[in-house]
């Protein structure tokens, strides 16, 4: 087996970093080059490598490596471009490094020397709402273009939201996957990975084509907390993934930062409840880059810290009902009824109000049959 087919091993074996430099202190004292690491790690006999402290399984699977699986791992590998990165390698980022559970290996679509860039983790809910959804894109965009790279899951909603606001602002994004990288999961993100790779990368601990179980879904989380500087929440419920990213983030050593929204909002209640246990409470992106330490020119920080909300177009020219309307809507989803309440307006009064608003680009519609306004700065 060459360099590349025991590296392909240690994947399919599941080590993590600690456990290879551990590993490699009982063999020699730590003075194993790393070719020759890897050369007298597999294959050796699986008592010998219990001894090292390792499991009954990842014994196994050096002891006697999987060759037609690593054959295939090896046709995959050249067919896709995609790179490996071991725990030895100085392409390694030296964040995640000494970080508990680490990988040994990483697979990588993409550029390799982001993994060690100055990141930032944007996670969130699976469904948003539009609010929520434009908000991670805006804060992503200004972000990247202020030279932190975005980190995320690649699932759907707040994920995708914020890979493609780094993307559209010409910045960097990186996709950490909780299944193997062939093929994509989800499905519906295959553009986007696709495009993220081009212009970031997409990462995994798992081998090729290994499914997207349950279990996998906490370990690429506590790799996303573990890449960052911080992590920050944008809509989540109480008990999500985006939860336990940020608890592996505080666990780690790394800021918690959360975006609150309204207490009529279920998808808010999770970033209130973090920010009650100290997260910091993020209003923009200059918030953020203050969180997590990332020096911006002072005169690029004002631009940020300030987010004056001009009037959407054609506001300034609605009668009183209208604006009073539009300020009871606020910037939170409501429903008729709520902004019957809310203004003692008649409710059909209150539709046909709510279409011209529509029209006037002032208003959108949302699942639910409520309405939300929109920001002027949200509508360019």
């Amino acid at each position: 087996m060459d360099q590349i087919d025991l590296q392909l091993a240690l994947g399919r074996a599941g080590l993590s970093a600690r456990q290879l430099r551990t590993a490699a202190q009982r063999l020699s004292g730590g003075n194993y080059e790393a070719a020759a690491l890897l050369e007298a790690l597999v294959g050796l006999p699986a008592a010998q490598l219990s001894i090292l402290g390792l499991s009954d399984r990842t014994s196994a699977a050096l002891a006697a490596p999987d060759r037609a699986r690593i054959e295939r791992d090896r046709r995959w590998l050249e067919r896709s471009g995609a790179r490996l990165i071991a725990a030895f390698s100085s392409e390694y980022p030296p964040q995640l490094a000494l970080v508990a559970g680490a990988p040994a290996l990483l697979y990588v679509l993409g550029d390799a020397r982001l993994l060690s860039s100055a990141q930032l983790a944007m996670v969130g809910a699976r469904r948003p709402t539009e609010e929520g959804r434009r908000n991670a894109h805006a804060l992503a965009l200004q972000l990247a273009q202020s030279g932190l790279t975005i980190t995320s899951g690649l699932a759907l909603g707040i994920d995708a939201a914020s890979h493609a606001g780094a993307l559209e602002g010409g910045g960097r994004t990186i996709a950490v996957l909780g299944s193997g990288l062939e093929p994509i999961y989800p499905h519906e993100h295959q553009r986007l990975a696709a495009r993220i790779a081009r212009q970031g990368a997409v990462i995994t601990e798992f081998p090729p084509a290994s499914a997207p179980c349950r279990t996998h879904f906490p370990r690429r989380n506590r790799l996303i907390s573990a890449l960052c500087l911080g992590t920050l929440v944008v809509e989540a419920t109480r008990v999500s993934g985006s939860l336990i990213t940020a608890q592996f983030a505080a666990r780690q050593g790394r800021a918690v930062l959360a975006l609150p929204g309204s207490i009529h909002n279920p998808l808010a209640r999770g970033c209130h409840k973090l920010i009650r246990e100290g997260a910091t409470l993020i209003e923009n992106s200059a918030d953020v880059l203050q969180a997590v330490k990332f020096s911006v020119p002072q005169q690029r920080l004002m631009e940020l810290s300030s987010s004056p909300q001009r009037a959407p177009a054609g506001v300034d020219t609605l009668d009183n009902d209208h604006k009073i309307l539009l300020d009871a809507l606020g910037f939170g989803p409501a429903s008729i009824d709520t902004l019957v309440a809310r203004t003692n307006l008649p409710s059909h009064s209150i539709v046909s109000m709510l279409l011209i608003l529509e029209l006037e680009g002032a208003v959108q519609l949302q699942a639910g049959g409520r309405y939300m306004r929109i920001r002027a700065a949200d509508r360019c």
